[in-house]
């Protein structure tokens, strides 16, 4: 029995309502061309108010699946990677079943911020290959089809400081979906590596709120609920962590580093990308950038710049194809899949093709996804 799960299927939800960098930059004080310029970015997108966190994963988990042509009843696991929830209880997982109908699915959240979709894939891949050890060694179906549905989804815009230059000019929100499912041998087979610097969880956090520190008139007054990050220690965190962790993924997986056609990163900072992008030795790959028109999505990032490139017809059957995104925690998370022939797939490339160069991304050219 074919065991070989991959991503048979992506969506995508972005808010309506887009707010650029200049009426940004007037509440952090800075200028629209010094947003740009630190970052890449030139607008981003925002919830509505009657919008929540499960809203938007519920609207990419519709079109992932209408994109499949699977049902919701189909669905074994839904996974939401968040770490703006609807409530600290029930999981945006378990609401998120309930907004699209997949009333037979198992249901949880995943928390490692920004990497936090990485981490989700990576435990829907295993639950899938497990159940289908279990059903070829003779035990029992779990009743569903042999599919999950992973999501990245984000409304920073509810706990930003707009006064905060360093994290009020970089979030957006949005959301992003994959379905996973079988695939044909020699596509998919997921590699992935996790790792979390618990020492360095201080460079990013949200003090109050949570069991440590409840909210209180106290924590509302000191502004203790905002998003709050050092920057310049998250550079740097990236600039030391995310190299190793991509040759780490490589060396797993058995795979050169000439063989990967396309690197979808965390869209963080447009700037910050850029600086590193040529330590991760991915030289004949495309680095596929959506953060100008998007910003910073949080969890969400990976799998909406993901989706906009399929759908975009970006992707050719059997390219190798790495995902990386890095957070909170702090954590890096990567993976490494075998493009398979989904609805946008182009037809696998000639032998000849597999190896072009191709150029770096730079900072002007982050319109769209390249």
């Amino acid at each position: 029995m074919n065991t070989a799960i991959g991503i048979i299927a992506t969506g995508s939800y972005l808010p309506a309502t887009v707010v650029d960098n200049t009426t940004v930059g007037e509440g952090a004080g800075v200028s629209a061309e010094w947003i740009e310029r630190k970052t890449g970015i030139r607008r981003r997108h925002r919830a509505a108010p009657h919008e929540a966190t499960s809203d938007l994963a519920a609207h990419a988990a519709r079109q992932a699946l209408e994109q499949a042509g699977l049902t919701p009843d189909e669905i074994a696991y839904v996974v939401v990677a968040t770490s703006t929830p609807d409530h600290p209880q029930p999981a945006t997982a378990a609401i998120v079943t309930d907004l699209i109908g997949a009333r037979r699915a198992a249901a949880f959240d995943v928390n490692s911020v920004c990497s936090g979709f990485m981490f989700a894939l990576t435990a829907a891949d295993r639950m899938l290959r497990s159940d289908a050890a279990d059903a070829a060694a003779g035990g029992q179906s779990p009743g569903q089809g042999p599919y999950a549905l992973v999501i990245g989804a984000d409304v920073y815009s509810r706990i930003l400081d707009p006064a905060d230059r360093k994290t009020a000019i970089l979030f957006g929100d949005g959301a992003g979906a994959v379905v996973l499912g079988p695939v044909p041998a020699g596509a998919g087979g997921i590699t992935t590596s996790l790792t979390t610097r618990g020492d360095q969880h201080r460079l990013i956090s949200v003090p109050a709120g949570g069991s440590r520190r409840p909210a209180s008139p106290d924590t509302l007054a000191e502004g203790a609920h905002w998003f709050t990050m050092d920057g310049r220690g998250v550079r740097g965190f990236v600039h030391e962590n995310l190299p190793g962790a991509i040759h780490t993924l490589l060396d797993k997986a058995g795979v050169p580093a000439r063989a990967v056609r396309h690197f979808v990163p965390h869209q963080a900072n447009g700037v910050m990308l850029a600086e590193v992008w040529p330590a991760l030795g991915l030289d004949t790959a495309r680095m596929h950038l959506a953060l100008a028109h998007h910003g910073n999505t949080g969890a969400a990032s990976v799998p909406i710049t993901l989706d906009l490139a399929h759908r975009r017809g970006l992707f050719a059957e059997g390219d190798v194809t790495v995902l990386s995104a890095f957070g909170g925690g702090m954590s890096v998370g990567s993976a490494l899949l075998r493009w398979a022939p989904t609805r946008h797939a182009r037809p696998a490339r000639a032998r000849d093709e597999t190896l072009v160069p191709a150029t770096a991304a730079r900072v002007p050219a982050l319109a769209g996804v390249r």
